[in-house]
């Protein structure tokens, strides 16, 4: 489905993804995982044509920088990005025109309703909250409803009822066959049903194995990490470098 091939991403003579490769199989919700820094951002703003990079990303077998793939991919950034001239409703209409969606006023409705935005429809984007910019963020990335969805850190800045709306959502999306990448540093926030996780640091992966290999080790998600990315056992990290690591 999507195949990331030798990707190699520099800033000047900084390596921020240092030859990553992995593929998404359809249908699939992979965790992508590692510490602040770790290039997990880079690599996804890679993947959804942001940024320029050495290597091959297709989806399909389509570059991923296509029109054709554009169609198919789909992105929620860490940090929303709207324009405070623009009210909720506007905002969701302009990207219903841009894809050129039909048919899509009850799907706003919806999604404005399920993330409790339904009474904000007026708001301007600058009148907003940033836990309510953020839902606004979902709702937009979600108005597309893409075969492929790249999440970057999506539970931030969320309320606990948001958290578990879009907890839910994600898995109906899961169920209905969509592809998903859910990229994140906080272990404790991706408790749902996932398929695969992939694990980086310092620019490179440094595990991609199955939730069914890790559990056929008799080990946890948290045991993985923090051998992978610290190289001890679980039960030798203290309280305050879980806290460190953000999990605590």
């Amino acid at each position: 489905m999507l195949e990331v091939s030798h990707v190699t991403k520099k800033y000047g003579k900084n390596i921020a993804c240092n030859d990553v490769n992995f593929t998404l199989e359809p249908g699939s919700l992979t965790v992508l995982l590692g510490p602040n820094g770790a290039g997990k951002s880079t690599i996804m703003k890679s993947i959804i044509g942001f940024l320029k990079y050495s290597g091959s990303i297709t989806v399909k077998d389509i570059p991923n920088k296509t029109p054709q793939a554009r169609k198919i991919l789909g992105y929620i950034p860490e940090m929303p990005s709207l324009y405070s001239t623009l009210t909720v409703n506007e905002h969701m209409e302009f990207i219903a025109r841009a894809y050129k969606l039909t048919n899509y006023k009850d799907r706003i409705d919806m999604l404005l309703k399920r993330f409790e935005l339904d009474d904000k429809k007026k708001k301007f984007g600058d009148e907003l909250s940033k836990g309510m910019q953020q839902k606004l963020n979902l709702c937009i990335g979600l108005l597309p409803d893409p075969e492929i969805l790249l999440l970057d850190e999506p539970l931030l800045g969320l309320d606990p009822h948001a958290i578990k709306e879009l907890k839910n959502y994600i898995e109906e999306m899961r169920q209905s066959g969509k592809t998903l990448l859910i990229s994140t540093h906080i272990i404790d926030s991706v408790d749902m049903l996932w398929d695969r996780t992939i694990i980086m640091q310092n620019g490179q992966v440094k595990a991609n194995v199955t939730r069914t290999e890790i559990e056929g080790r008799g080990k946890s998600l948290e045991d993985l990490f923090f051998e992978v990315t610290e190289g001890i056992e679980k039960d030798d990290v203290s309280p305050d470098d879980k806290k460190d690591s953000g999990e605590a």
